[in-house]
């Protein structure tokens, strides 16, 4: 789960999320994505490394140009995970906290306390 933990903190990024955007379109080389973003060359590479560590891009240097592109495997993983997981209750074990409040009519209620 940490690998997607990972993935999750690269992709709550708008520049990245507008990156991986313009890779859906096909591979690019880094100054074709700079030329898209209001950004110093230092903070594209900044943004393209976190892609990377996360595995959400592949790279392929060719001598000094550096080209990205979706890494779709992993890209698959996580729409797996989102499917499997956050949609189904019944993947994550839990317990919960139940408390028995008392309301003026002398009704009791059940909340669940987070």
């Amino acid at each position: 789960m940490r690998e997607q933990a990972d993935c999750f903190k690269a992709l709550g990024d708008e520049t990245r999320l507008r990156i991986l955007m313009m890779l859906a379109d096909g591979e690019k080389c880094a100054c074709d994505i700079q030329e898209n973003f209001d950004l110093k060359q230092p903070t594209i590479s900044h943004h393209m490394k976190i892609l990377q560590q996360s595995a959400l891009v592949q790279v392929d240097k060719r001598g000094k140009w550096m080209f990205y592109s979706l890494n779709t495997d992993n890209i698959q993983e996580i729409r797996l995970f989102l499917g499997d997981n956050l949609i189904n209750p019944t993947s994550f074990p839990y317990k919960l906290a139940i408390m028995t409040v008392e309301v003026p009519e002398k009704r009791h209620l059940m909340f669940v306390v987070p």
